[in-house]
Order: structure tokens, then C-alpha cells, then sequence
């Protein structure tokens, strides 16, 4: 059996670090992750991180920075204030990957410039742009 997510989004809300009476950190956030199917939608995934991994989320993960999260998917009932039973569905992060540049997406209160380095990779090459190196042989030295 195997459970296993990998999702690679954008944070809708700084991270919310608090910490359980016995000292653990957890934190949550929510991952916007688009998806393409007639159109482009997106996806609100509710992530939550433990110990070490939560106190870093927190410190260093912001609303609109570039993250990627894998873990585990976790569905659990619980009862409300108004006692009608209630199911959540998150993931529970193994790992957390910071996939831009602190100064992009707000990190505690810093505005976000809005550039995404990605952007440049992927443009088209024409061919009078690739240079041919040819040292004489016309066989393919593999």
C-alpha cells in the first residue's frame, strides 16, 4: 500500500505555527496548486508540518512563495462546536521544499515583488541560435 502526495503551490496565508501542551510545533498552511482540466482551476490544499519542519515553515515561508510539499494524505473525522460530525482532508508533510527566493511572496509582512525566475526558462530556440560544434568527425562519438 502506498500513500504519497507531491504537490508543488503557492501559500494562500503565512503559515500558523502553535505549539501542543507537551512542546511539539505544528504549523498549517494552505497550498494553491492549479490544475488544468477544460480550463485552468486551482486547488486549495490544506498542508500540516511537525516539529522542526513547522518552525521553519514558519520562519521562512510566507504567503505567495513557491513551495513544494510531499507527504502522506490524511482524511479524519471530528465533531464540531454544534456537534455535527465533520471531515477534514490534509496532507501531512514529510518534506518542504522552498522553491524561490525569500524576497518573492511576502515572508512575514515583505511585499512580493511578483517575479517568478522561472518565467525565463522555457522560451523558444530557433536553430540559427544553436551553435554546432563539429571537430571534424561525422560520427557520433557515443
Amino acid at each position: 500500500m502506498l500513500n504519497r502526495v507531491i504537490l508543488i503551490g503557492r501559500l494562500t496565508r503565512d503559515p500558523e505555527l502553535r505549539y501542543l501542551q507537551n512542546g511539539t510545533a505544528v504549523a498549517s498552511f494552505t497550498l494553491a496548486v492549479n490544475r488544468k482540466y477544460n480550463r485552468e482551476e486551482t486547488d486549495f490544499i490544506d498542508i500540516v508540518v511537525w516539529r522542526g519542519l513547522a518552525e521553519n515553515c514558519a520562519n521562512y515561508l510566507g504567503k505567495g512563495r513557491l513551495a513544494a510539499v510531499e507527504g502522506r494524505l490524511q482524511i479524519r473525522s471530528y465533531e464540531d462546536k454544534e456537534g455535527i460530525r465533520r471531515k477534514a482532508i490534509e496532507v501531512v508533510a514529510d518534506d518542504v521544499r522552498f522553491l524561490d527566493k525569500q524576497g518573492t511572496g511576502s515572508v512575514k509582512g515583505t511585499s512580493s515583488s511578483g517575479n517568478d525566475d522561472w518565467e525565463s526558462l522555457g522560451r523558444e530556440v530557433s536553430p540559427a541560435e544553436i551553435d554546432i560544434v563539429n571537430n571534424g568527425e561525422d560520427d557520433i562519438p557515443f
